[in-house]
């Protein structure tokens, strides 16, 4: 497990916690106040740490190997979930997933960007970068959706869209763009909710929708800090500078009006309480749906585009 250097202290603690269980448990000795103690300790440094991090540390955490995906929130979230494989036209791209379930007795179509937790994963998945077939497969779960009347959840997690020459020459632009058409003309509620980095296009093309949240350290922009700081400076050393300059982070975002609502991370951040963090945002979820639900399709359609108007003559 991938341990940040300013988390260390707090699994150094954990460390001593669970040696003294298993002292307590093996030779049953009573240490309870040695635990409360340095359980108290842990989380007074959890706090500290966690009450005002820099920008560098939100950027590691938002890209934590260890921070839950797709299907993890699809694991905790979603019950009955029947994934749905492919594009109709090239392959099944694995960078992103999409399917059918229910949130409580709601029944969804489920779009996100999935990430591996491993080498060999990652590279089955693209780390989470989405090739033109993936963004396609998306249509293809949008329109099923609106012709079923079923609500649209995706999760937003990609450093961007694949930027490979097959990509390019299977239209990855073109997808992109379709994507974006498609979900400003769709007829049923969308909630997005960025759960890790939200990058460039890549990110967009799934996240445009009526409510937008953000878990509490990820970040969203429209270009990478590295990429950003490539272009301008010719080198990735000034990323903390771009990213600061973007504002990528979901309080910056919060006060721009991109995003509707911060969700609370359990303490620590999301990687380590999967249940807590699947359980903040499926409370911003239904209770997105539940406030859309309530428009007619029509209605439903122009508050989507005014959102997005309005949002864009505000940068211009």
């Amino acid at each position: 497990m991938l341990v940040l250097d300013f988390e260390k202290p707090i699994y150094e603690i954990e460390e001593k916690i669970n040696n003294l269980k298993k002292m307590a448990n093996e030779q049953g000795i009573d240490v309870l106040d040695e635990i409360d103690a340095l359980e108290k300790k842990k989380n007074e440094i959890i706090k500290n740490e966690f009450e005002n991090l820099s920008i560098d540390k939100i950027i590691k955490i938002a890209r934590h190997p260890n921070r839950p995906y797709t299907l993890d929130y699809v694991k905790y979230i979603v019950e009955d979930f029947t994934e749905v494989h492919g594009d109709r036209s090239f392959r099944d791209d694995k960078a992103i997933v999409t399917g059918f379930g229910y949130i409580d007795s709601q029944k969804v179509a489920v779009i996100g960007h999935q990430k591996g937790k491993n080498t060999k994963d990652n590279l089955y998945r693209n780390f989470g970068m989405a090739n033109p077939e993936g963004y396609r497969k998306t249509q293809r779960v949008m329109k099923l959706a609106e012709k079923f009347n079923i609500p649209i959840v995706t999760f937003v997690d990609t450093p961007g869209a694949y930027p490979g020459i097959g990509a390019e020459e299977r239209g990855q632009s073109e997808a992109i763009a379709r994507n974006l058409y498609t979900m400003f003309e769709t007829a049923v509620p969308i909630i997005v909710v960025v759960t890790g980095e939200g990058g460039s296009g890549g990110a967009l093309a799934i996240a445009s929708g009526d409510k937008i949240g953000m878990l509490e350290f990820s970040i969203y922009g429209v270009i990478s800090p590295e990429g950003c700081s490539s272009i301008l400076w010719r080198d990735t050393e000034h990323s903390i500078e771009a990213a600061k300059a973007m504002r990528v982070t979901a309080k910056n975002l919060l006060e721009l009006g991109v995003i509707d609502e911060i969700i609370k991370e359990p303490l620590g951040g999301a990687h380590r309480d999967y249940l807590q963090a699947s359980e903040n945002i499926k409370e911003f979820i239904n209770k997105g749906l539940s406030e859309l639900k309530a428009l007619n399709k029509r209605k439903l359609i122009e508050r989507r585009w005014k959102k997005w108007r309005e949002m864009t003559t505000k940068f211009l």
